[in-house]
């Protein structure tokens, strides 16, 4: 499927055959999520997209061929593609461990083509190994939202109580994460259907984000009240409020 004009309908289409350049592979798809990123893309959202353009950057499929000088897999692996494409290696992001900053980094389903096809074409520095516990398509939505939701849970460190602010699809896979090993989950969201969702995973705590007194304090942050300190602290007064409210709720 392939968006030729921002703001219009995919169309099913016959594109030319895939070519592997040097460190590439050639995949066969067996799974795309769809995220929400897809969906801005799509919709003239983000500016300069590829067109035509095949979307989707939550993709699982197996390598049916190397290019030149591709060592990492073998042919037949299981491999995840996310977002990030491509990135240039050499500046001062790519060398210290940061690529995802680098000013010439190429996105998935958005300056290259992505999953929602037969075949895509990635750098393999950029593949994920996926092990085979999981099928294709339990294993897509974590090559986004549970990439992300990973990388927030990992920055809390051994904290034992979180709050989460929206019950998006990151969210809702890191929340599962958080109450296996044990930890006091507060979610706020103003979706009902999403506050059932919470509960019905486990979660200590759930509130509309929108209820007046929660707004209140949403819309009063410490972090705009505070800026003359730092952002750890302001967030650190934010998180305070916040679970003062949760505290007189309930």
């Amino acid at each position: 499927m392939a968006l030729f004009e921002t703001k219009s309908a995919l169309r099913e289409s016959e594109l030319p055959k895939l070519q592997t350049k040097s460190g590439e592979l050639l995949i066969q798809i067996r799974a795309c999520a769809v995220c929400r990123t897809d969906l801005h893309v799509i919709d003239g959202d983000l500016p300069d997209p590829k067109l035509a353009l095949i979307p989707g950057h939550q993709i699982v499929g197996h390598i049916v061929e190397r290019g030149p000088n591709a060592h990492r897999y073998d042919v037949g692996d299981r491999v995840g593609i996310p977002w990030l494409a491509w990135t240039c290696g050499s500046c001062r992001y790519c060398k210290s461990g940061q690529e995802n900053f680098c000013d010439s980094a190429q996105f998935t389903g958005y300056t290259r083509d992505g999953g929602s096809a037969e075949f895509a074409v990635i750098d393999e520095r950029f593949c994920v190994g996926t092990p085979d516990s999981c099928g294709d398509a339990e294993t897509a939505p974590l090559l986004c939202a549970g990439m992300i939701g990973s990388r927030s849970l990992m920055k809390t460190g051994d904290a034992h109580r979180l709050g989460i602010f929206g019950f998006g699809a990151a969210a809702v896979l890191i929340t599962q994460v958080a109450v296996y090993e044990g930890r006091e989950i507060y979610v706020f969201t103003r979706s009902k259907n999403n506050q059932e969702l919470a509960r019905s995973l486990g979660v200590f705590w759930v509130g509309n984000s929108e209820h007046p007194p929660m707004a209140k304090v949403w819309m009063r942050r410490s972090c705009l009240r505070h800026p003359e300190q730092s952002y750890r602290l302001r967030c650190e007064l934010f998180v305070r409020e916040a679970l003062s409210f949760v505290a007189e709720s309930t």
